[in-house]
């Protein structure tokens, strides 16, 4: 990357007004506000452009616009549906470390709310109704296997282990263990770990190794009662083999995310007994916007002062 032209401004575009204030004052920066949507009088000048959070921007109708764009900052993530547009030679970087908290968060909670019948009580609720005292499965004492194990996987180990579980990581290779866990497995290992999972997390990112990983294969080798959290991207289960597996009450599933999305009113797993499904709410916490700002400054100061970017998803 190039250093900012002597007595010019580096220009970085914002989605939205609100991160203007926490990001003016830093030297040799301006930053304007643009959503990438409409024509902006500043937009030939940008050189880091960062996209709104909620929604997608269409990279083919931008792309005439920004002549000078070196960097393309996500707030989410989630690449790969930009992938295939970015202009050539602009650095594509994702949110890698902004949404750990709050995933981990929403996968912690939908566990417990799945396992402890959460849903089925928030019905009986509505109805004015006191359900009769049942055993339900608790956290503690399963077998966790988190298949994923970036920023968010960690994250989410982090915040398993106080639940007294016996946690299993899952990467694209094996290597050794860290301070989380003694070993991260390879993917190669997954059938077999399967078959011991009591709640499998999904959280890798979406590429063709991953597409339809979680499927009846899969999923037939979990034991009976296990629960299928995906807080990766829908395509990575496969659908209708998993709401095959809950209609039949043998498996449970929790989704933030789903195949298609949003899923239409009429989709088979809002009705699928042993299904609970959030929309794709993962990130879209209070935790997101401080984490955030603190990337978009750190790449505008590297852009500025000429110095390697993080978070490069398309080198």
């Amino acid at each position: 990357m190039t250093t900012a032209h002597a007595g010019q401004p580096l220009v970085v575009s914002v989605p939205d007004p609100t991160y203007l204030a926490p990001l003016s004052d830093i030297e040799g920066v301006e930053v304007v506000v643009w959503n990438l949507a409409s024509p902006h009088a500043r937009a030939a000048e940008v050189r880091l452009a960062v996209t709104p959070y909620l929604g997608s921007v269409s990279l083919r109708d931008l792309t005439p616009q920004v002549p000078a764009l070196e960097v393309l900052q996500l707030q989410s993530a989630g690449y790969d549906h930009y992938v295939a547009d970015v202009p050539p030679g602009v650095a594509l970087c994702n949110a890698a470390g902004v949404h750990d908290a709050s995933t981990a968060e929403l996968v912690l909670t939908l566990s417990l709310a799945s396992l402890r019948g959460i849903p089925e009580l928030v019905e009986a609720q509505s109805r004015s109704e006191w359900l009769p005292t049942s055993i339900r499965p608790a956290l503690a004492d399963k077998r966790v296997v988190v298949i994923g194990y970036g920023h968010i996987g960690r994250a989410i180990v982090r915040r398993f282990l106080p639940f007294e579980v016996e946690i299993t990581v899952v990467a694209s290779r094996a290597r050794a263990g860290d301070d989380l866990v003694d070993r991260v497995h390879g993917i190669d290992e997954l059938p077999e770990l399967a078959a011991a999972a009591d709640v499998l997390v999904v959280i890798v990112p979406l590429n063709e190794a991953t597409r339809g990983l979680v499927d009846a294969g899969l999923l037939a080798r979990l034991p009976d009662r296990a629960l299928v959290v995906n807080v990766a991207r829908g395509p990575v289960v496969v659908t209708a083999d998993l709401l095959a597996e809950c209609a039949s009450g043998r498996l449970r599933a929790a989704l933030d995310v789903t195949d298609p999305e949003p899923l239409p009113a009429d989709h088979p797993a809002w009705t699928t007994p042993g299904v609970l499904v959030t929309p794709h709410v993962g990130g879209a916490t209070t935790a997101m916007r401080p984490r955030a700002l603190a990337l978009i400054r750190r790449q505008a100061e590297a852009l500025r002062d000429g110095e390697p970017l993080v978070n490069i998803v398309n080198r």
